[in-house]
């Protein structure tokens, strides 16, 4: 619920900036605004060496011993490789500037641009070491601060800026946002292991192999990811414009805002619980089970909604010059359908240090994403994009079924079959309406769904809680309807 909330303020800022984008750059202003996302991402990740998740997991391991001076030396040895790696980070995105200009835009005119998106690599690769020591010890109330502070000066920034500057300050508001992340880190962990007992420098290497080993294949995997991300950016540049990239930025953002908040909210405590009980395979099979029944239920009415009301919504949340980017946004909507129901399952790999696996899979994932937009895009139009994320987590959910039954027997359980049964078909359903039906027939049916589904949702959600933190209004609903 920290999380939750934390989150669900940062959704309520991401719509005032993404309607100030909007309203004062357009679509294509947008569209730069996510091809310079995925720039940093990309280079944030390579520079980062996966160390912001390989950190959770060790210091998640030695907060399981609570031996204080390993706790300490863990902290120690990620602060300094964070600092190190994000000044080598910087360095060479910078360096790099000209190429990657020409090589994204054809031109050298968002070189300066480029250059100083190296400040932001930098305040980023420190941000996650610091935060990697937050979450490692599942420190939720300061996770939740940190979100929360981030993301209202990074609206406090950024705004005003785009304002004054136009498209020229994207770049200066990206690093303005990764130094006010960088910040409130760095607050909030200054005091994990602020007194380290002297290390050796065969400790140290020791700590820093330990990190490296998992880290190269979380980097491994985010820059796969990012990659992916970045390409598929591209292939809508270059398909139809930097119009087209924006379209594809704001079905993504609307898409993702309601499933990232829920995922980021779970997962934050998720991730170093399961790495406490990876040898445990019912335990861990248990905590996969609960995380993707709460993800389903929290997650499912919203996306109905969104289906629904996508014209409403970017509308609302950009503005109408977005409204070709609404069959776009259902399909990505399908597809975070799919995700909310996989995503769990994927941590038990991660949790269980099977690298290999995790990389292979990771491949796979970019290939499918990467080549069915690719021939999505080109036959047709921007919604093949969606259509290739539908498609992706078609094939990556049955994937990763079969390698973490193998790993640990993992099965669904009965209620989470009967979930999946109720919210994949209704998805279906309203996403169909909208293709055969007159909009207001389909509209009926999509408020018919979401209302059905959330009386549903709030009913399953309410058993679970203990008796006594249920509200009683909410008591006497249930106990009627029952």
């Amino acid at each position: 619920m920290l999380m939750g909330g934390s989150s669900l303020v940062n959704v309520a800022l991401s719509i005032i900036r993404n309607k100030a984008l909007a309203v004062l750059l357009g679509p294509e202003g947008v569209g730069l605004v996510g091809l310079y996302g995925s720039i940093v991402d990309i280079a944030q990740t390579a520079a980062g060496l996966g160390l912001g998740g390989s950190g959770v997991r060790q210091v998640a391991e030695a907060a399981s011993t609570d031996d204080a001076a390993r706790i300490a030396q863990s902290a120690k040895v990620l602060r300094r490789i964070s600092i190190v790696l994000g000044l080598f980070g910087a360095l060479f995105l910078a360096a790099l500037a000209f190429p990657v200009s020409n090589f994204t835009f054809g031109d050298y005119q968002h070189a300066g641009g480029i250059a100083l998106l190296s400040l932001g690599v930098f305040f980023r690769v420190v941000s996650s070491g610091q935060t990697a020591l937050i979450q490692g010890l599942r420190g939720i109330a300061n996770l939740a601060r940190i979100n929360v502070l981030a993301g209202f000066f990074g609206t406090l920034i950024s705004v005003p800026l785009i304002y004054l500057f136009g498209a020229h300050a994207i770049a200066p508001s990206v690093v303005a946002v990764a130094a006010v992340t960088t910040l409130s880190t760095w607050w909030y962990s200054r005091r994990i292991g602020a007194n380290p007992p002297p290390m050796s420098m065969r400790q140290f290497s020791r700590e820093g192999n330990m990190l490296f080993r998992l880290g190269i294949v979380f980097m491994a995997s985010g820059l796969l990811t990012f990659g992916a991300a970045y390409a598929i950016r591209l292939i809508m540049l270059k398909e139809g414009g930097a119009t087209a990239a924006g379209l594809y930025q704001a079905a993504w953002g609307l898409g993702g805002l309601y499933a990232g908040f829920i995922l980021q909210a779970m997962g934050t405590d998720f991730y170093p619980r399961l790495t406490a009980t990876a040898d445990n395979h019912a335990e861990c099979n248990r905590l996969v089970n609960e995380q993707t029944e709460i993800s389903i239920l929290l997650a499912g009415p919203g996306l109905l909604a969104t289906l629904t009301l996508a014209p409403l919504m970017m509308s609302l949340f950009y503005s109408a010059e977005f409204h070709g980017a609404v069959e776009l946004l259902r399909w990505i909507c399908l597809g975070m359908m799919l995700r909310i129901v996989a995503w769990p399952m994927g941590f038990i790999v991660v949790a269980k240090g099977a690298q290999t696996i995790f990389f292979l899979t990771e491949v796979a994932a970019t290939l499918v994403h990467v080549g069915l937009a690719w021939l999505f895009v080109s036959k047709l139009g921007a919604p093949g994009a969606g259509m290739a994320f539908f498609g992706l987590y078609i094939w990556h959910g049955i994937l990763i079924y079969v390698i973490v039954r193998r790993l640990t027997g993992f099965r669904w359980s009965v209620a989470n079959r009967r979930h999946t049964l109720l919210f994949l078909p209704a998805s279906g359903l309203v996403f169909s309406a909208f293709l055969v039906l007159p909009p207001w027939s389909a509209m009926v049916i999509g408020f018919v769904a979401v209302a059905l589904s959330g009386l549903y949702s709030l009913r399953m959600l309410v058993e679970l809680l203990p008796l006594e933190s249920v509200p009683a209004f909410i008591k006497g609903w249930i106990t009627k309807s029952a």
